[in-house]
């Protein structure tokens, strides 16, 4: 019985963010190897190294790594502060339109927060690892506007995907709406289910976003990307 309790993976465990850090670090090589890299190849690359980037740095915090773990978890909230931002601009640029008025306001919001993130000595100030997610001590009066912030993004991405879809890039914009729900609705019903979540929201969120790797890989990239 014992042998099982150790052997026993967890959703958000230790080897499964190693897993998922390989998952997306493998979907990064790839992309990288099979399409040009334009802005829609860039960006997803992007996006793809910074799925990974915060699981290495989850898998710092909880197990012993090659940083410490305040230093692994500014890295991991560098990382999943740029994906709104990141989201916007790749949903601007799928769409094939010239409006672009968004991009810079949430790269400039993300820009602040990651700067605050680094250099804010109370920006975080610890951590718990639990077994299905990690909890990071977030400053109390940062927290709910890191939320804010995060939340508003995502959602504006998928008004923004179903504003801007036109007939030949439909495929393409429902395809991110769905990763972004996927992204999205899974965290929220988790922290509905069990409100003490909501405190774990980062790393419970990131647990779900390989689906959001899965579905960039495969689905928006062969229809938006440039194969070489």
């Amino acid at each position: 019985m014992d042998k099982y309790k150790k052997l026993k993976l967890y959703c958000f465990s230790p080897p499964v963010m190693l897993a998922t850090f390989i998952i997306e670090i493998v979907l990064a090589v790839y992309t990288v190897l099979r399409y040009k890299l334009n802005p829609v190849g860039r960006l997803s690359v992007i996006i793809l190294v910074c799925l990974a980037v915060f699981q290495v740095a989850e898998y710092n915090v909880c197990e012993a790594g090659m940083m410490n773990s305040l230093m692994a978890s500014r890295l991991g909230f560098v990382a999943i502060t740029l994906l709104p931002p990141l989201g916007i601009h790749l949903i601007y640029e799928l769409s094939e339109t010239k409006k672009n008025q968004l991009v810079l306001p949430a790269y400039f919001t993300g820009a602040a927060f990651i700067f605050y993130f680094l250099f804010a000595t109370q920006s975080l100030s610890g951590h718990q690892c639990f077994g299905n997610y990690v909890i990071f001590q977030m400053s109390a009066n940062c927290g709910w506007l890191y939320g804010l912030y995060y939340y508003g993004w995502m959602l504006t991405g998928i008004w923004l995907c179903l504003d801007l879809a036109k007939e030949k890039t439909k495929p393409t914009m429902y395809g991110v709406m769905v990763a972004y729900a996927m992204f999205i609705l899974p965290t929220a019903t988790v922290n509905l289910l069990s409100p003490a979540t909501t405190m774990g929201i980062p790393s419970i969120m990131c647990g779900f976003a390989v689906t959001l790797a899965l579905v960039l890989a495969f689905w928006v990239l062969p229809r938006a990307g440039l194969r070489k």
